[in-house]
């Protein structure tokens, strides 16, 4: 059983406990607006095209943002850019609230809140995830990502499904006002955390020239570039989350006013990373780690055709929870080739990179499947962008065949 249930030693060091609670509180809470967010644009405007732009208003933030937050977190005492990035978060969250609350039905203020929100998001994000590697040994580290990673899909199940039942009964308010509860919640739980300056003492501006210096580390590192590029490849083909809402409507029968299928359809994906994170203990014994990526994103793309030609929400959801079981593997071992190949005072920006690829890419993918969701339909669009990430991902690994060798070695990761 040691070897199959998830390993929980990371949770013995007080400060990492700290940021593993406070993710754990912002996990459920967020994706109330995670949910709302498209479903207010998808009400006021009826389209899926629409529902697709929020993908664009997303992700220019997040390319912008997420690279400099990188540079800032190797700059910045990371506990403070912590603080600072989820007091943002949070008064976003209640400026939501305050439009949802006037009616004002307006979805360029939404996209524009959005866009702000998402700015501090892409701050926050490689920030967090570089303090996890200062607050853990380097071993502990895969099972101190598969923890955060375990508890962010507990919230991305729970979460919609709860959003999905309180959204006939009191609407989108609420959804943003408990986001905003539980984020004020979860910047008390970062105080508690000890600060965590640049380990050099190198004073850095966090400007462009520190970025463009990220870059060049990151192009003398090939392997890291792969799993980047196959990465890209499973989330722009292969995410179909703006067509959630058309399909929960217009397919699997939800009033208009949202229901049940549509929170399902958000959770189904998290259910599968959280079943496979809770099982995760044979995940550190696999030591060829390139080929672990492959074969999780071949498998992805696989569960997504199946769900792109589901007709039933039963048999949807069950190649979605599938599809999050393979992108659960694929992240632990894309995440511990960043954390053991980047040094510390590097760390930062190359999980800005990470941020801007992993939080990136599923926008580009509301772009790209909300337009062709509206021109071909919803079918075509899933299954698809399915079997392209299958072909694309063979492309990609045979164009690269140092990554197909790349294995790790007592710890640590090395190129065969």
């Amino acid at each position: 059983m040691r070897r199959i249930a998830i390993d929980t030693r990371p949770l013995r060091i007080p400060a990492f406990r700290r940021l593993w609670a406070s993710t754990a509180i912002t996990a459920v809470g967020g994706q109330f607006t995670v949910v709302a967010v498209p479903k207010q644009v998808f009400d006021i405007t009826g389209s899926s095209a629409y529902v697709g732009l929020t993908g664009v208003f997303g992700l220019v933030p997040l390319l912008v943002f997420g690279l400099w937050g990188g540079a800032i977190a190797d700059a910045v005492d990371r506990r403070t850019v912590m603080l600072v990035s989820n007091t943002g978060i949070a008064l976003t969250s209640v400026a939501f609230w305050a439009q949802a609350v006037a009616g004002l039905d307006d979805v360029w203020l939404v996209l524009g809140l959005l866009s702000v929100q998402q700015a501090f998001v892409a701050i926050n994000m490689p920030t967090r995830t570089a303090a996890a590697a200062r607050l853990v040994p380097m071993d502990l580290l895969p099972s101190a990502t598969a923890l955060t990673s375990t508890v962010g899909s507990f919230g991305m199940v729970f979460g919609p499904l709860v959003a999905g039942a309180l959204l006939p009964l009191a609407g989108l308010p609420l959804l943003y006002l408990l986001d905003s509860v539980a984020l004020v919640a979860a910047t008390v739980m970062v105080l508690g955390i000890p600060r965590l300056p640049p380990l050099d003492g190198v004073r850095r501006r966090a400007g462009l020239k520190d970025i463009a210096d990220g870059f060049r580390y990151l192009a003398a590192k090939n392997v890291l570039l792969a799993s980047f590029l196959i990465d890209i490849i499973a989330m722009v083909a292969g995410m179909p989350r703006a067509l959630y809402p058309e399909l929960a409507e217009h397919t699997f029968g939800d009033p208009s006013g949202g229901g049940p299928a549509l929170g399902w359809l958000y959770a189904a994906i998290p259910i599968g990373a959280l079943l496979c994170g809770l099982a995760s203990g044979w995940i550190g014994d696999i030591r060829r780690h390139g080929v672990g990526v492959t074969v999780a994103v071949c498998a992805w793309g696989a569960a997504v055709i199946g769900f792109g030609l589901a007709h039933a929400l039963w048999l949807a959801v069950v190649f979605l929870v599938l599809a999050g079981a393979a992108d659960m593997v694929s992240m632990v071992y894309r995440s511990a080739i960043l954390q053991s190949a980047a040094t510390d005072e590097m760390r930062g920006r190359m999980q800005g990179v990470f941020t801007v690829v992993v939080a990136g890419g599923p926008r580009v993918a509301d772009v790209v499947h909300g337009w062709a969701a509206a021109g071909v339909g919803t079918t075509a669009a899933a299954a698809g962008g399915g079997v392209l990430v299958i072909v694309l991902t063979v492309v990609a690994v045979a164009c690269l065949p140092a990554f197909w060798r790349y294995h790790a070695i007592a710890g640590q990761s090395v190129k065969a």
